[in-house]
């Protein structure tokens, strides 16, 4: 006999079945009870800032669900390049640098010189990979284990300074965009560790605390000498364009737009990162994602830009399909993004936009 249990989001499985009704902040339903629990419902979840969910137990399904790990060949011939092992390297002392530096806030404030020489790092960081391409090369590989904060903090500058660079911003604006992506979490050193990681369902109380932290970080970051989007970022990155977010719940025609650009990153991010139970999940679902509930949620001058560049960035990348056929991305379909046409290895071609029934599973 199934039990009922609330489990964080991010701990959710494929093959889960959800036991009671999902609403969003503004009470809308986005999921009816009975669903199963599929890597797109989990994304789905994410985009709503649903933090925990109802689900019935059944140990025996949920062990049986696990998929097994893929062999990504197209990530290996990356991992063995000079180019990733020394971004890899660069990648995890900038994140030391970073954590060492958020450690000293529990004690001392936060200076603007330290803000400054960290934004250093991750720019240097930043202005060793050649092209837009090679970035998303890096982060798509290091995708093995569960992101800290810290380096999600990392990738989301990273990632907010390519959408700058695809939305033609000089430098001096580029540099701002990493500050902001670098801090947009900054606010959760304030909030009890017993809070913020605590693995059952948040009383209402609790949930306010968490909130804070987008007010928390501009009250940290505004008393400096620093671009005022910095802090606007990190007040507005959960402000949503139709109104739904927090802390304020104003509508994109108020939302700073180096905190909607930061916001799109922190999502992408967010939906792409390695999980305990699962590998990352393969940017094209997100991408569809995004497409289909994206653009009520996000401005529309970024995140179409955002999506048509990002999906370029994955041409010529192997893919496993749903139906277990492998080929290579070769062309992108710019009614549905999500769905490029494939070039399979065991001859011919699939245009997954005539083939709805069939998608892109993982890059392999």
């Amino acid at each position: 006999m199934s039990q009922k249990q609330r489990i964080l989001t991010s701990k959710l499985i494929p093959g889960m079945i959800i036991a009671e009704d999902i609403y969003s902040l503004n009470g809308q339903m986005i999921v009816a009870k009975g669903n199963i629990v599929t890597e797109k419902l989990i994304v789905r979840l994410g985009f709503y800032s649903i933090r925990s969910v109802v689900i019935k137990i059944e140990e025996k399904a949920i062990e049986e669900v696990i998929p097994p790990t893929a062999q990504n060949t197209y990530s290996e011939r990356i991992k063995k390049s000079k180019t990733f092992q020394k971004f890899e390297n660069d990648f995890s002392n900038t994140t030391t640098i970073f954590r060492e530096l958020v450690g000293d806030l529990v004690e001392n404030d936060l200076t603007e010189e330290a803000v400054l020489e960290m934004t250093g790092y991750a720019t240097d960081l930043f202005e060793s990979i050649e092209n837009n391409l090679e970035v998303f090369d890096m982060l798509h590989n290091m995708r093995e284990n569960d992101d800290s904060t810290y380096a999600h903090s990392l990738n989301v500058a990273l990632i907010s300074s390519v959408i700058g660079r695809w939305l033609g911003f000089d430098k001096e604006d580029i540099n701002i965009l990493m500050m902001s992506g670098l801090f947009h979490d900054i606010g959760k050193i304030m909030i009890p560790k017993d809070i913020l990681n605590k693995p059952s369902k948040l009383d209402e109380q609790e949930y306010t605390i968490i909130k804070t932290h987008t007010m928390q970080g501009y009250n940290i970051l505004k008393s400096m000498d620093l671009d005022e989007r910095v802090a606007c970022s990190a007040l507005m990155h959960h402000e949503r364009c139709d109104g739904s977010g927090y802390p304020i719940g104003i509508d994109g025609s108020q939302i700073n737009d180096f905190a909607k650009i930061v916001a799109i990153a922190d999502v992408y991010d967010a939906m792409t990162s390695s999980r305990i139970y699962r590998g990352p999940i393969c940017p094209f679902k997100v991408i569809s994602i995004f497409e289909q509930e994206g653009l009520a949620l996000y401005d529309s001058k970024f995140v179409t830009v955002f999506l048509k560049k990002i999906v370029n960035t994955y041409l010529q990348n192997s893919v496993r399909l749903s139906n277990g056929q492998t080929g290579t991305v070769i062309l992108i379909n710019n009614l549905a993004l999500s769905r490029p046409v494939v070039q399979l290895d065991d001859g011919g071609y699939i245009d997954l936009y005539r083939h709805p029934e069939i998608t892109i599973e993982a890059i392999i």
